[in-house]
């Protein structure tokens, strides 16, 4: 059993066989991790980043680097800001996830944004609805389909 960092609740069972590549305990099925895969990175609330990380979306490597942010009433929008330059430009994430309404706080940011990859999705949190006119997908969406002229 290897500890990802977080504690006994987010430990995740990795057994190694003579041939091939760990593979990682999914209930009875033995799940083999692509080669070429791509990390999910979370920023979000608390409850939002802790089911993520159960359900398995929570990494932190060997330099204590994690690809999550847990924003709470502390966490400033300079703190969001870095983390989300510093998620979007390693190589080993492929979508990034943030709360609609952190999303707000630095959409600045997010306007700048245009690279394809990591992908940018906007979420609803359980205390803020979600706003199809907010999010900058969306609206990338219906300018690409002519939609905002309606």
């Amino acid at each position: 059993v290897r500890s990802r960092g977080l504690g006994d609740v987010y430990k995740r069972q990795v057994s190694t066989q003579s041939t091939g590549p760990p593979t990682m305990s999914a209930g009875k099925r033995r799940v083999r991790p692509r080669e070429d895969g791509h990390l999910l990175a979370i920023i979000a609330d608390e409850d939002t980043v802790t089911g993520f990380v159960l359900a398995g979306a929570g990494h932190v490597d060997s330099k204590r680097n994690s690809n999550f942010l847990v924003v709470n009433e502390k966490t400033t929008t300079q703190q969001i800001e870095a983390a989300f330059r510093t998620l979007t430009t390693r190589e080993d994430i492929g979508v990034l996830i943030i709360s609609q309404y952190i999303a707000e706080t630095i959409r600045h940011v997010l306007d700048d944004y245009s690279e394809m990859v990591p992908a940018i999705l906007e979420i609803p949190s359980k205390d803020h609805p979600y706003e199809p006119k907010k999010d900058s997908l969306m609206l990338r969406v219906s300018r690409m389909t002519g939609r905002d002229r309606q």
